[in-house]
């Protein structure tokens, strides 16, 4: 499974997710906290630009580099 960012909140009992994704029962996931709250619009700008930033750089149609690709 390719790695993916989701947005998600923590409601007191489970951590939800705030747009569907489907994903498999029992998948191990990594959680990596970055609170972002009112106040932090420069933080969430730049976490938004971040993200779509990686996304371009490793997106699918980045191709596949072989041994005889390197000089």
């Amino acid at each position: 499974m390719p790695s993916v960012s989701l947005k998600a909140h923590y409601d007191g009992d489970r951590i939800q997710l705030d747009e569907p994704f489907a994903l498999p029962r029992n998948v191990p996931l990594l959680v990596t906290v970055l609170p972002v709250g009112e106040g932090d619009g420069d933080r969430v700008a730049w976490l938004e630009a971040c993200k779509e930033a990686l996304a371009r750089a490793f997106g699918e149609d980045e191709p596949e580099y072989t041994v005889a690709d390197i000089r």
